[in-house]
C-alpha cells in the first residue's frame, strides 16, 4: 500500500535526522580546511538583539605621574573598551519532490489517513530522500565556505567573512562597527607584492606583529596553491636538507623530490583548495591563490545564534501543486575580538 501525506512527512524527517547525526554538516571534507577550522571551533551565542558583542579592550587609559612630598596629583576616569557589534545572517537551501517524480521512484502517495506503506516503498524513500539530502548537505557546505571566506559585498544579505575581517586593506572601512580609520588599534597585518626574496623575512615580521599585543598568535595557516609554491621554492633557498626515500629490495636509495607538509613556526601551512574555485568565480585584483592568512580561533569565532545551526525544514504543501519539500536553514556570525591577532599575505 502507498505512503498518505503524514507518513511520507514523518519519514521523511526521521530520515533526515539519521543522515544529520551519522553525517554532520559540520564535519566537511578536506577539500574545506577553512571552513572546517571555522566549524570546528563554532560556539553558539544567543540571537539577542540580533548582533552579538564583542567587548574589545583598547587601552589602559593609564594616569601615571610622578610626585614627591607634597605634590598635587590627578585622577582621571577610564574609558578603555569599545564594543564590536555583529548582526546575524542566514542561508537556506532545499529541494523538492513531486508526486510524478515519488510515482517514477516507486514511491505511491495518497489521501487514506490508514494507508500502510510496503517494505519497497520504504526502501526506497530512504535512498532517494538519501541521494537529495546529500546534494543538500554538500551544497550547503560549498557555498557557505565561499560566504565565510568573502567579504560580504557579493550580497547585501551575505555574512562578511575572512576577507572582511582580515582585510588586504586594513585600514579601510568599518569591522564590527568600529571604524579602523579612526582606530588604529582595529587593523590586521596586510602585506602584499611579497616577492621570493622578501617572502620569508616579511612572514616573520608579520608574525611577530601577530603576537606583539597579547600574545595570542595565530593557530591556523592557511594559502592557495600559488603561495605554498612560493613559499616552499623560499624555504629551499634558506634550510639544508637531505631527502631519503626507503631503500629498494635490492638494498638500493630511493630518493623523493616531493614534500609532504609545508610549515611555519610550528603550524602546518594548509593548502584550501577552495581558493583557486573563488579566483575563477570572482577574479579578484589580489588573487586568492596568492594569498595566506595567519589566523587566531580566540579572536575569530563562528558564532551560530543557538538553537539555529542547520536546521532541517519540512514546510507544508502548497494547496496548488502536488510537490512536498525539505530544506535547512541556520543563523550564524562570524565575529573578531582583535583583528591584531591576525594577518594576510599574498605574493606579487
Amino acid at each position: 500500500m502507498p505512503f498518505n501525506a503524514q507518513q511520507l512527512q514523518t519519514g521523511s524527517n526521521y530520515q533526515l535526522d539519521v543522515f544529520r547525526r551519522n553525517d554532520p554538516v559540520d564535519q566537511v571534507n578536506t577539500e574545506r580546511p577553512t571552513f572546517f577550522w571555522l566549524t570546528a571551533h563554532k560556539q553558539e551565542a544567543p540571537g539577542g538583539n540580533q548582533f552579538y558583542t564583542e567587548q574589545v579592550y583598547f587601552k589602559n587609559d593609564n594616569n601615571y605621574q610622578n610626585y614627591f612630598g607634597a605634590d598635587q596629583v590627578s585622577y582621571n576616569q577610564r574609558d578603555t573598551v569599545r564594543q564590536a557589534k555583529y548582526a546575524w545572517y542566514n542561508f537556506h537551501d532545499g529541494f523538492g519532490l513531486d508526486e510524478d517524480t515519488l510515482a517514477a521512484n516507486g514511491i505511491i502517495l495518497t489521501d487514506d489517513r490508514e494507508a500502510v506503506a510496503t517494505g519497497a516503498e520504504k526502501l526506497q524513500l530512504t535512498n532517494l530522500l538519501k541521494t537529495n539530502y546529500n546534494a543538500l548537505k554538500m551544497g550547503v557546505q560549498e557555498k557557505l565556505n565561499e560566504e565565510l571566506l568573502l567579504d560580504g559585498s557579493q550580497s547585501a544579505k551575505a555574512c562578511p567573512g575572512i576577507d572582511h575581517i582580515v582585510s588586504l586593506t586594513p585600514a579601510v572601512g568599518s569591522v564590527g562597527g568600529l571604524d579602523a580609520a579612526q582606530y588604529t588599534w582595529w587593523r590586521n597585518d596586510a602585506r602584499t607584492a611579497l616577492t621570493g626574496a622578501n617572502l620569508i623575512d616579511q612572514m616573520e615580521q608579520a608574525w611577530r606583529n601577530t603576537i606583539r599585543i597579547g600574545k595570542m598568535k595565530p593557530d591556523f595557516i592557511v594559502a592557495g596553491s600559488a603561495f605554498c609554491d612560493a613559499y616552499r621554492n623560499a624555504a629551499g633557498q634558506t634550510v639544508n636538507r637531505q631527502i631519503m626515500g626507503g631503500g629498494n629490495e635490492k638494498g638500493g636509495v630511493s630518493l623523493d623530490a616531493s614534500i609532504s607538509n609545508l610549515y611555519f613556526k610550528g603550524l602546518q601551512i594548509v593548502w584550501d583548495p577552495s581558493f583557486d574555485v573563488l579566483d575563477q568565480l570572482y577574479a579578484p585584483a589580489t588573487p586568492w591563490s596568492k594569498r595566506c592568512y595567519f589566523l587566531n580561533s580566540r579572536s575569530i569565532v563562528l558564532r551560530p545564534v543557538s538553537g539555529h545551526w542547520m536546521v532541517n525544514r519540512k514546510p507544508e504543501r502548497l494547496y496548488d501543486r502536488y510537490v512536498h519539500f525539505w530544506g535547512m536553514t541556520s543563523k550564524y556570525r562570524l565575529t573578531c575580538s582583535k583583528r591584531s591577532s591576525n594577518a594576510v599575505l599574498a605574493i606579487a
